[in-house]
């Protein structure tokens, strides 16, 4: 019995040892080949780690590394290593999962710039104009959006669920693909245009940060 704990004990020193002989590089490739990458961690490489579910609320213009990652990232795959305040890690995609994503477009009007008498009047005569034709959606957005959609001109791009307004979703849901409508939340007058039919994408990734 003696015997067989300890050679349980050197295979033990020697793969610790040998993980502390790894590059950067080679624990790389040793994560994205072992098939349980946080034992892996934990129990070879003896390094600290964090697991994290990562929501992805947009498919461009992301906010952070970890929705870029979790987005564009492939599951297994290694990145970095990265530092952010001081700590150099690692980061693994461990899996993902879907969501529904809207393409919207918004000229969006701040009620704590104008009245919003002001406000209603003006949505009606943007909606007036694009209508009839005498100018676009586009260029309205870039004349009078006050939300930053003005240099995209009101496009948006692709946005999960759950991520915009509870009553502009379930209007969005009713409309069709090129329609454009107006319609009121606690922060203003938002003029909308369905631009795409909703699709699944990537939505939610669970990633590893290995701490170096």
């Amino acid at each position: 019995m003696k015997k067989y704990y300890l050679i349980i004990l050197l295979v033990a020193f020697v793969f610790s040892s040998q993980a502390q002989k790894m590059t950067v590089a080679q624990m790389k490739i040793e994560l994205e080949k072992t098939p349980n990458s946080p034992l892996y961690t934990k129990d070879v490489l003896k390094k600290k780690f964090k697991i994290d579910t990562i929501v992805v609320t947009r498919t461009s213009l992301f906010h952070s590394l970890a929705d870029s990652l979790a987005y564009t990232g492939k599951i297994k795959k290694v990145y970095g290593p990265y530092d952010q305040q001081g700590s150099k890690f690692l980061v693994q995609i461990l899996a993902k999962s879907p969501n529904v994503f809207y393409r919207v477009s918004q000229i969006f009007i701040d009620t704590s710039l104008f009245s919003h008498k002001f406000i209603d009047s003006l949505g009606n005569s943007i909606l007036e104009k694009i209508k009839n034709g005498t100018s676009t959606f586009e260029q309205m957005a870039k004349t009078y959006s006050t939300g930053g959609e003005g240099p995209t001109e009101g496009d948006i791009g692709w946005v999960a669920r759950g991520v915009l307004f509870p009553e502009i979703e379930k209007e969005i849901v009713k409309r069709k693909k090129g329609e454009v409508f107006k319609l009121w939340t606690p922060n203003g007058l938002h003029i909308l245009k369905r631009t795409a039919e909703p699709k699944q994408d990537n939505g939610f990734a669970l990633i590893m940060r290995v701490f170096l």
